[in-house]
């Protein structure tokens, strides 16, 4: 016959146990919400302008894409320069400071900035000019180290776009090229322009605009020099307000521009010819994903682009006193009336 006391005991344990199951089928949701939560990747995204950005848009719809969604599957901490190359360094650090999961940036500037702030966190560079050339990657095969990417093989360009300006303004003999002093990605698409432009027969003057900058004065000086017609790199499509003053300037002082991204010409701007940069940042989203699945960027090479646009606005080319030849129109991808 039991005692008393041992049925009063099995009671206590049974009880015990009870609440602790009770207890770990409560914790155990719980703890599995706050490990997913922790799980959510962080991405950084550095960029040398200011909101808002179609770009940027461009890449959310290529994760969307991928199935990610936003502030549940992803998170991305946006930080912006206002189109300030000294704040980037600053910034970058402040990315890293995060631990974010990747940094994702764009042009030559900014993508340095990320690289020397840090060699371990991988970086996404959504559109570099020349990427090898700046000393970012080793070669865009196997571009090493941490950062990898899209290229928009700028250099290579240059005889495409003077050749538009020519096609257009077959009396064209002087041509200027924007650029700004302390930015490697331009000086790197210097030497291929003017051979492109000794090629064609025409002479090409390389401007530098010093920061803070100052158009106004940039095209006084352009109107001064006989400048017939000038190339503004993507560069300079920074912030809306640097945008708008290039198109506004290049109009006042009736000289016809060739620009990199149809951002200008959709602001009035004369003609853009170069690879679809928005089509670029979503591109990007698809090294993000293949990062956060394990892949390294060391071994992931650089893409070049493979969807070019050309945009001519038809109002502005009247305004200026052009004749666009019909051969043009018709391989343009986008004319604006």
């Amino acid at each position: 016959m039991s005692h008393p006391s041992a049925g009063r005991r099995s009671i206590l344990n049974r009880r015990k146990f009870l609440c602790g199951s009770i207890s770990t089928a409560l914790a155990t949701p719980l703890a599995a919400e706050a490990q997913q939560a922790r799980k959510v990747p962080q991405i950084g995204v550095l960029r040398l302008g200011s909101p808002p950005d179609p770009f940027i848009e461009a890449f959310r719809e290529g994760l969307r894409d991928l199935g990610y969604v936003e502030g549940r599957t992803i998170a991305l901490t946006l930080r912006w320069a206002e189109g300030k190359a000294e704040r980037l360094a600053a910034l970058a650090a402040g990315l890293v400071h995060l631990k974010v999961d990747v940094i994702v940036t764009a042009q030559t500037p900014p993508a340095l900035a990320a690289k020397q702030a840090t060699g371990v966190i991988p970086i996404v560079v959504a559109a570099a000019a020349d990427p090898v050339g700046a000393g970012l990657v080793e070669s865009l095969a196997r571009p090493g180290g941490n950062i990898t990417g899209l290229t928009l093989i700028l250099p290579e360009l240059e005889g495409k776009r003077l050749g538009l300006l020519k096609e257009t303004m077959p009396q064209v003999s002087s041509i200027a090229m924007l650029t700004v002093p302390d930015n490697l990605g331009l000086r790197l698409r210097v030497p291929e322009s003017k051979s492109a432009a000794e090629k064609l027969g025409f002479s090409l003057q390389v401007v530098n605009v010093q920061h803070p900058f100052d158009f106004e004065g940039t095209f006084a000086a352009l109107k001064r020099d006989g400048v017939e017609a000038l190339l503004v790199p993507a560069f300079f499509t920074a912030t809306k307000k640097d945008r708008e003053a290039i198109v506004r300037l290049a109009a006042k002082n009736r000289i016809p521009a060739l620009y990199d991204t149809k951002q200008f010409v959709e602001a009035g701007g004369l003609m853009a010819y170069g690879p679809s940069v928005p089509d670029s940042f979503r591109r990007a989203a698809t090294y993000v994903d293949r990062i956060l699945k394990g892949a390294k960027p060391a071994e992931l090479p650089m893409e070049q682009p493979s969807k070019f646009e050309l945009v001519i606005n038809l109002k502005t080319a009247k305004a200026l006193g052009l004749t666009i030849p019909p051969s043009l129109l018709l391989r343009a991808d986008e004319v604006i009336e």
